[in-house]
């Protein structure tokens, strides 16, 4: 296996993992949001009516949802933070490598760049 070869190849499973990187953060997300989606007919509950004379607060919904929504995203910070901070590292790790190596963007080309630089990798 040629030195192109095997930087295409470390390159593409520094690319893979960061795709599952992205993919966990993703799936954090839509766990968030299908919980905030079933909790939606649960906060709609608890307005109080016309009592005393006064009318509902038409911002107590949008209060309680967003309540419910950093609990949530509080619970999850930890994790997201953890997954944010490895992904910029990935995107750190995948840029060295393509400027280091001078590796094109697309590892089809690779060929056509080592023949264009006289057999350099």
């Amino acid at each position: 296996m040629s030195g192109c070869a095997k930087q295409t190849a470390q390159l593409t499973r520094i690319e893979a993992a960061r795709r599952q990187t992205q993919h966990q953060l993703d799936l954090i997300d839509r766990q968030i949001t299908r919980r905030m989606t079933t909790l939606i007919p649960l906060l709609g509950r608890h307005h109080a009516g016309y009592r005393y004379g006064k009318a509902p607060s038409s911002g107590a919904f949008l209060e309680r949802y967003r309540a419910n929504l950093a609990a949530l995203t509080a619970e999850r910070q930890p994790e997201v933070d953890a997954l944010t901070r490895k992904l910029a590292r990935q995107d750190a790790a995948i840029a060295a490598m393509r400027a280091h190596r001078r590796l094109p963007v697309h590892p089809v080309r690779c060929a056509s760049a080592v023949s264009r630089e006289g057999g350099r990798p």
